[in-house]
């Protein structure tokens, strides 16, 4: 008896333990990061020497801060659309459908994962530079959104495919034999039964986006972004008006992530209330 409990103590003492460290690891950056954005002198260097909110003022009255903004939201907001309804309709044909080639559609919609996006960035933009001296275009937000969505789009498609697979079809046989017609059902019943997935995959598909750099980088030309104007100030200087924009754009992801989170549980209520007994 003594010594199952001390077993079961050091197995409590490992897990418990493992689950503090990691995210003492995980979090201790990003506290470290908040904290360098209230610091008074403008040298990202410790100890502080004193507290202020001067740099969340000067980030805000920044010339460049709105439009970076406005660019990484519209971004942002374009790939979630587009990639949302790629992949659900991706992720419907990869797990409902049978047809020719279905590993070949499978294995090319899971490739722009393998490559590595800084790889990606530079193929994109070898083809675009191509492209715009044929059709007489320069790269800008529209390169940038196109290729987010390529990058994107397999993410929000295995997120989906996982709920699809856990979906109980039953209720879509039901609503045939009453004789609803395949757009019915999957208006009815498969896209609401499949939104809290949905919505978390553009959850997803917008923080992916809104924080990407290597593409952006490669394909923004001009345009400056959220994490393009972090890294050119970053360049030429440390200043704690970068760790303040850090946490700004922090924050409205902690949010998103929490409503996800809430969607996800009363999506598994819901679902474990239909389930028949």
């Amino acid at each position: 008896m003594i010594r199952y409990r001390i077993e079961s103590w050091l197995v409590s003492l490992v897990l418990y333990g493992s689950v503090v460290a990691i995210l003492v690891f995980f979090y201790t950056p990003i506290s470290t990061l908040i904290g360098f954005s209230f610091r008074e002198g403008r040298h990202l260097v410790l100890p502080f020497d004193g507290l202020t909110f001067k740099w969340y003022g000067e980030l805000f009255t920044h010339p460049e801060f709105s439009d970076s903004v406005l660019n990484s939201a519209v971004i942002a907001l374009s790939t979630t659309a587009i990639s949302t309804v790629i992949g659900t309709g991706a992720a419907l044909a990869w797990v409902r459908y049978s047809f020719r080639f279905k590993w070949t559609f499978q294995g090319l919609m899971v490739l722009p994962l393998i490559f590595p996006q800084l790889l990606l960035g530079v193929v994109f933009l070898l083809w675009f530079s191509v492209l715009g001296n044929w059709f007489d275009f320069s790269p800008g937000i529209t390169t940038v959104i196109i290729g987010h969505v390529v990058y994107i789009t397999p993410f929000v498609m295995i997120i989906i495919s996982v709920s699809i697979h856990a979906f109980d079809d039953t209720l879509e046989d039901a609503a045939r034999d009453c004789g609803a017609n395949t757009w019915t059902v999957y208006r009815e019943i498969t896209l609401p039964l499949l939104w809290p997935a949905i919505f978390s995959a553009m959850i997803f598909a917008f923080l992916l986006s809104w924080g990407n750099f290597y593409i952006t980088y490669n394909l923004a030309g001009t345009a400056r972004t959220m994490p393009t104007f972090i890294f050119s100030g970053i360049v030429y200087g440390s200043s704690p008006i970068y760790p303040a924009l850090a946490t700004v754009a922090f924050v409205p992801g902690l949010v998103l992530v929490v409503i996800a989170e809430r969607f996800r549980r009363r999506a598994t209520r819901a679902m474990a209330k239909s389930r028949p007994i």
